[in-house]
């Protein structure tokens, strides 16, 4: 049984729900999400709060999975037009830099190139100290997608520590090679 999907989402104030024909569209003081539910699940919405349930009477495990899913996926939906998400970055490196002119990321990572980025709609992106990025949107998959492609340009190595990492990410060293000695 799925322990997730039996909570109820409590809606905060502002956020604002419409459910038609498996189309849920929930509306916010950030902005505006939408979601399609599949036809194993039912959305109930009662006192200021949604609640999921299988549609049959004897649901599958499928179901019960499916029903955990979506309600974690209109939970932060919900908070996504309420508070928001924001992923922080920093660029470990000599001369990695990062600048946002209009709407495009411009990465200097130490290539013999800028690399430039399209910032999607609804991020936002702040440069701190020239390497501290901070990303923030209401779309937490919109967010993580466009956090992992900054990343992908240059993840973190293990033996200097150089690329771009998240904040809280603990990348682990290696020792590098000690030189001379080995066998003959």
């Amino acid at each position: 049984m799925s322990r997730i999907g039996k909570k109820a989402i409590s809606l905060p104030k502002g956020v604002k729900v419409t459910y038609t024909e498996k189309t849920l569209l929930v509306e916010g003081p950030l902005g505006k999400l939408q979601q399609e539910l599949p036809l194993q699940v039912s959305l109930q919405h009662e006192n200021n709060q949604l609640t999921l349930s299988p549609a049959s009477l004897s649901p599958q495990r499928e179901d019960l999975a499916l029903q955990g899913l979506y309600r974690a996926l209109i939970a932060n939906m919900v908070k996504g037009v309420a508070e928001g998400f924001s992923k922080k970055l920093e660029l470990i490196g000599v001369g990695y830099r990062a600048a946002v002119q209009g709407d495009i990321l411009d990465l200097s990572l130490g290539f013999s190139h800028p690399v430039k980025l399209k910032i999607p709609a609804g991020i936002k992106v702040v440069i701190e100290k020239n390497t501290i990025m901070t990303l923030s949107g209401f779309d937490k998959h919109l967010l993580g997608e466009f956090a992992a492609k900054v990343r992908s340009k240059r993840p973190p190595e293990p033996y200097q520590g150089k690329g771009i990492r998240y904040s809280d990410e603990y990348v682990r060293r290696k020792t590098g090679k000690t030189g001379k000695g080995g066998k003959k």
